[in-house]
């Protein structure tokens, strides 16, 4: 009897004690399920694939191709993070010191995370091909660049479960880890360029060699790890068992929050930390200085908080959504592709309304005034009273939602396609959120310890120290690094071209709001199951975590709308903005520490 069948004969064990075996109807369910999501996504897939063919920028291939390699990477981080072999907890603790096969017991496992890593793949090599684009022969590219992706991470993911039983494998680990981000930061900074407009160039039958090359060299390593099972200690799998625990306990009790106490001392544990002389520092100060400490003994994870301040660039060159204008033109200029309304005036000259559908480009009297009484002269007169330069401000005042529309039905003057000013609408709008977003991040990963007074306020109230205080001292170390994040990723997207004039202000006069809302999310209550559930077509929605999820960030927008606004209006001059941030963001954080209480 071998190792695979013992593990089936104890699970079968177990399965036959359950109180109710999977039915015929259960699999039934489960298959239907699978068939409606085919239904649903199948036309999307099929759209957004079909509109692959093309060729693609070369200003925007480098840095969708460094998106690409840094989501692999994270990928492939998080799978080594996570075990990435993750036994269940019951298995864990009652069948992996017992007499079954070590590798028969981990087969489970092993195909699960085979299924997510290949599907993983499949969508790095479709995503891959979206950056590099596919002048020919889209179905052979399309194939090569799937069986790429899944190479890639069924490779990488295999090094990682060797690098469970072996600490050369570890490391030879970290060096494919190191290897992917040197070619995302080689694809975003430019050396990298112009190979990678040679291999969008290339022949499909080079790339499906090169695919060969890679699934031949995937395959050896995936049947070294599979034969290394065996070899995988204890030790390191209850530890991976254990994580799993915490995150299905947080799952099943709907408490994101015990994931955050299991991931700190899960990094801590065991550690051995060396103790120094505490500063001679006023109170509050002192009593904040943990934080200080327990952020600079992580130097990785400062490591990582700078090299994700270029992603907000990134994602403007990659999505080409966002104009080069950013800062350099006013909110119509950006969204209609059109100067201001005095330059319309000027352009229009007190013309009639053939000279301005001409001037527009073709559209007709409707698009122009959001009417659909009809392209004549009278209809034009009667309601705009002639092409002056006040009723042309209304066309370029900003993106409402005639606006919109008539810069969907294609008038704008020397526009540049339908969905052009859409486009720099929504650039505006994403670089914004994950600035505000990532900054936010950042700040509470410096928090916790005010998490542990909140958790604990009889040991906080033995330090005799006021709890305002308390919270103004340890908002000084994310206000930091909120600002700093910040200020770094506005400086890339200075860099790249996107802004132009102070805007890395934005970061310090903004971070004391972030600060406040990271404060404010480390000291929020568990999830609050009594609270009425939202009935919706989709499902009821439980209020409790909604509502968690939305204490802290609720305080850093409040506090941060002014550079929210100024990052989707695009002014000329940023400065009244950058007054207004200062008032809010330190009024955020003011305010909320003078509402806090002692507990």
């Amino acid at each position: 009897m071998n190792d695979a069948t013992d593990a089936r004969l104890a699970r079968a064990f177990v399965r036959s004690r359950q109180r109710r075996p999977v039915s015929l109807l259960d699999r039934y369910v489960s298959v239907f399920m699978l068939a409606i999501a085919v239904a649903v996504f199948g036309n999307p897939v099929t759209t957004a694939v079909t509109g692959l063919a093309g060729q693609v920028d070369a200003a925007r291939m480098g840095p969708g191709v460094a998106l690409v390699m840094l989501a692999l990477a994270g990928f492939l981080a998080l799978g080594r993070a996570a075990g990435p072999v993750v036994l269940p907890a019951a298995d864990a603790s009652w069948l992996l010191l017992s007499g079954v096969g070590r590798r028969g017991l981990l087969g489970r496992p092993v195909r699960i995370l085979a299924v997510i890593t290949l599907a993983a793949g499949a969508l790095f090599g479709l995503a891959l091909l979206t950056a590099l684009g596919a002048p020919d022969q889209l179905v052979w590219r399309l194939l090569a660049a799937v069986v790429l992706g899944m190479s890639a991470s069924a490779g990488g993911m295999a090094l990682a479960v060797l690098g469970q039983g072996s600490q050369a494998w570890q490391t030879w680990s970290t060096v494919a880890l190191v290897a992917v981000l040197a070619v995302a930061v080689a694809a975003a900074i430019g050396p990298a360029r112009e190979p990678l407009a040679a291999v969008a160039a290339a022949p499909a039958q080079a790339l499906g060699a090169a695919a060969a090359g890679a699934l031949a060299a995937a395959a050896l390593l995936v049947r070294h790890a599979w034969t290394a099972l065996d070899r995988i200690p204890a030790g390191t799998l209850m530890g991976a068992a254990t994580r799993a625990r915490h995150l299905t306990t947080a799952a099943t009790h709907l408490d994101p929050g015990a994931l955050t106490w299991a991931a700190e001392d899960d990094h801590w544990r065991g550690r051995r930390l060396r103790s120094r002389r505490w500063p001679s520092l006023p109170a509050p100060l002192a009593l904040a200085w943990q934080d200080w400490r327990r952020v600079a003994r992580r130097p990785g994870r400062l490591a990582l908080m700078a090299a994700t301040t270029t992603l907000p660039a990134l994602l403007t060159q990659a999505t080409g959504a966002a104009p080069t204008n950013l800062g350099r033109g006013s909110a119509a200029e950006s969204l209609t592709g059109m100067p201001d309304a005095g330059s319309l005036a000027s352009t229009a000259g007190g013309q009639s309304a053939e000279n301005l559908a001409g001037i527009a480009g073709g559209p007709t009297a409707e698009n122009l005034t959001g009417i659909a009484s009809g392209p004549t002269a009278e209809n034009l007169t009667g309601i705009a009273s002639g092409p002056t330069a006040e009723n042309l401000t209304g066309i370029a005042s900003g993106p409402t939602a005639e606006n919109l529309t008539g810069i969907a039905s294609g008038a704008v003057a020397g526009g540049g396609g339908p969905m052009e000013g859409v486009g720099a609408l929504v650039g505006g709008l994403a670089p914004a959120a994950l600035l505000i977003g990532g900054a936010l991040a950042v700040a509470a990963s410096a928090v916790a310890g005010a998490r542990r007074d909140a958790d604990n306020p009889a040991l906080a109230r033995l330090a005799a120290v006021g709890t305002r205080a308390a919270l103004l001292a340890r908002a000084l170390l994310p206000a930091l690094l909120a600002a700093a994040w910040m200020a770094a990723a506005l400086g890339w997207l200075a860099a790249a071209g996107a802004v132009a004039g102070p805007w890395w202000a934005f970061g310090p006069l903004a971070a004391p709001a972030l600060a406040a809302g990271a404060l404010r999310m480390a000291r929020r209550p568990p999830v609050d199951h009594s609270l009425p559930l939202i009935d919706t077509p989709a499902g009821a929605i439980p209020t409790g975590p909604v509502f968690w999820a939305a204490t802290g960030p609720d305080l850093a927008l409040l506090g941060s709308l002014p550079t929210l606004a100024a990052l989707v209006t695009q002014p000329a001059d940023p400065s009244g903005y950058l007054a207004a941030q200062a008032v809010t963001g330190l009024g955020a954080l003011a305010a909320y520490a003078y509402r806090q209480k002692a507990r």
